[in-house]
């Protein structure tokens, strides 16, 4: 893997993926997401981060979105775009934390699923800076959250409402926040969805 790469943490992700070691994905969009879609549109242009083989990407995407699912593996990208193809669904490698300039405030929305629980924690704040270096001003951050995984050590690694609330509240206004009635087998309770948009005293230089 590319050294530049392995940004996120000290986990190797393209090994993960090459040996099919992922029980994160479930193979379908995230329900809490799908159930928010019945709800809301997500419009105009789209960033996933840690988007894996492209499940909420292509959700998204269907819905008329231009979506961007970025993942730092390269094999999942490949698999991402050999699967199937919604129009308006965009892959690409690459780290989060090094975002290239053409995706400085360009994002109406950036959808968050299981991307932040899978970084060190010792990473969050940078997480929260690159979120909203991506976002407009003005856009829109829509979360699912996995407060308390099952794995003790982590990846993924659980977190506090009140730890989200210090990482977002000073740069992010929260609308509204919920635990979801619809979600995959053994998360019930375990989640918590964030709609939250950039506020205007952002200041995301690096």
């Amino acid at each position: 893997m590319n050294d530049q790469l392995q940004g996120l943490d000290n986990t190797d992700w393209e090994t993960r993926y090459l040996s099919g070691d992922t029980p994160w994905d479930k193979g379908g969009a995230a329900p809490p997401l799908l159930d928010f879609l019945t709800r809301f549109q997500i419009w105009g242009d789209v960033l996933v981060p840690g988007s894996g083989p492209g499940h909420d990407v292509r959700s998204l995407a269907a819905q008329g979105a231009t979506v961007t699912g970025l993942d730092i593996s390269g094999t999942v990208i490949q698999q991402a775009r050999s699967l199937p193809r919604v129009a308006g669904e965009i892959h690409q490698q690459g780290d989060l934390f090094h975002l290239p300039e053409s995706y400085h405030d360009r994002f109406d929305w950036v959808v968050e699923h299981t991307c932040f629980c899978a970084i060190d924690p010792a990473l969050r704040a940078d997480y929260v800076r690159a979120i909203a270096r991506a976002l407009k001003p003005g856009g829109h951050y829509f979360a699912i959250l996995f407060m308390t995984p099952d794995a003790e050590q982590g990846p993924p690694f659980g977190a506090t409402k009140e730890e989200i609330s210090h990482l977002f509240d000073a740069e992010f206004d929260l609308l509204e926040e919920w635990v979801p009635m619809q979600t995959f087998d053994g998360r019930e309770g375990r989640e918590l969805c964030q709609l939250r948009r950039k506020g205007d005293r952002l200041k995301t230089e690096d």
